[in-house]
This record gives structure tokens, C-alpha cells and sequence, in this order.
């Protein structure tokens, strides 16, 4: 079954939340603080080993050299000013507000941070290389195990997101079946375009994202991560551009 695999996914999401929402109202508020900069911090490091590893590369004789890295530039300045012209986080902060502003009152007051909770939630689940990789085998291959393994991890993720930052969190489930559901549907297309070098860059690309919402969730910045999403795309442009100019 196409898409199998971005449907699990949504569910394990959906049910982390749930479970994480039971959890939260047992946790007292300070425990929760700690949780979250707990989080914060390996979301941090989780973002930076991936730029690290992307950037570096091992030579013969053990030496290390650098690659991609005005790859990287480009594309996090293209990405940010398409982002800034489809006003992407501004999007996706007002689509949190209007579902919780149709939710009821006593959960609206519960779930102070629910946009917050929806928009991190929804950008660390998409922004990995996992979800464009496991989005294409589902549909090319009907191959799930990529996605079976990310549903494992955005599972646990999504009980602790939910228990620090409530209900906005399982409403990201929507945005992954939009997300990873698109990238199916056009898997034939984009299967030409995502070889080894570039799923290399796009994960590199996208761990930089990753490092930023960390940097957010611990309030040192307010990096409109939302506004730099089309920077993982923009390898893909690049090597379509390369091979059509070759």
C-alpha cells in the first residue's frame, strides 16, 4: 500500500502525543523546564554532529578536508529569501493559532504553548533526511522500513514534546502526512534528482536547520526556521541545474 509507511508515522506521532499529554499533567512545572533543555540541548547537538559529518570528509593517508560548504551557504540564502516570499512561518504560526482557536476554551488555556508545540514539532519531524529518503522508497519501492524506523523515533520524541509543550504537538501528525505524503506521490519524479551526493547535502542542510530550532527552543534566537525549509531543496535544484548544463 503507497504511503503505508507516512501513515504509520502520522499515527506513532498522534499516539506519542497522546501518551505525553496523560504524562504532562503528572509532571510538576519546574521538572518540565529541565526536560525542555534537556531536549533542547540534543536537538542542538543532534543538529551539529550532522553538519559536521556533512562537511567533513576523510582523505587517503588519514588527512580531513572540507566540502559542500558554499553548497550550504547557497542554499540557506536561496531557501531563506523563497521562504520570506511564501512567508512559510508566518504560515505555519497562524495555522496553529486558528486550530487552537478552534479547540475549546479550557484546552486553549491548558495548552498555552500550543502553537510553539505544533510549529517545533512539525519542522523537527520534517526538516531530516529520513523523511525525503523513507517518503521515496514508500513510494517507489513500497519499501517502509525507513519510515517504520523514523515513526519509532518521532514517536518517543512526540511523547516528550507533548509532555513539555501539550496538544499542539500531536497536530503536527498533519503536517508529516502532508509533507511525506507529497514526497510519495512524487516519488518518480524526484528519484532521478536524490543521489548518494546529494542526499549527503540535504541532510547536511537540514541538520543545520535542526541546530537552529534547537537554538530556539532554548530562547537564545528567534531563527524563522519555518521561512528557511526550501534550503533542503535547493541540492536537488542544483544538481538538476548541473546535469541539464553539463
Amino acid at each position: 500500500m503507497t504511503g503505508l509507511g507516512t501513515i504509520v508515522n502520522t499515527a506513532a506521532v498522534i499516539a506519542g502525543s497522546i501518551i505525553g499529554i496523560i504524562l504532562r499533567h503528572g509532571i510538576p512545572e519546574r521538572f518540565k523546564n529541565t526536560i525542555m533543555q534537556a531536549i533542547s540541548l540534543s536537538v542542538i547537538f543532534i543538529g551539529i554532529s550532522g553538519v559536521l559529518q556533512g562537511i567533513f570528509k576523510i582523505l587517503s593517508g588519514g588527512k580531513i578536508d572540507r566540502q559542500y560548504i558554499m553548497l550550504m551557504i547557497f542554499s540557506l540564502i536561496i531557501g531563506g529569501i523563497v521562504g520570506e516570499l511564501l512567508k512559510i512561518e508566518d504560515f505555519l504560526d497562524s495555522l496553529g493559532e486558528r486550530i487552537k482557536s478552534s479547540l475549546g476554551s479550557r484546552i486553549r488555556s491548558e495548552n498555552s504553548r500550543f502553537t510553539e508545540g505544533f510549529v517545533t514539532a512539525s519542522l523537527v519531524f520534517c526538516v531530516g533526511a529520513m523523511a525525503i529518503v523513507g517518503s521515496l522508497e514508500d513510494g517507489l519501492n513500497h519499501n517502509f522500513s525507513i519510515l517504520f524506523a523514523k515513526s519509532i523515533l518521532d514517536g518517543v520524541s512526540s511523547i516528550i514534546f507533548a509532555a513539555t509543550m501539550g496538544i499542539g504537538v500531536m497536530f503536527s501528525g498533519a503536517v508529516i502526512l502532508f509533507y511525506q505524503g507529497s514526497i510519495t506521490l512524487l516519488a518518480n519524479f524526484l528519484k532521478p534528482l536524490l543521489t548518494d551526493v546529494v542526499i549527503a547535502q540535504t541532510s547536511m542542510v537540514g541538520s543545520v536547520l535542526i541546530f537552529a530550532i534547537g537554538l530556539n527552543m532554548l530562547g537564545i534566537s528567534k531563527i524563522k526556521v519555518g521561512n528557511l525549509l526550501p534550503a533542503i531543496f535547493v541540492p536537488m535544484l542544483w544538481y538538476l541545474i548541473t546535469t541539464l548544463f553539463r
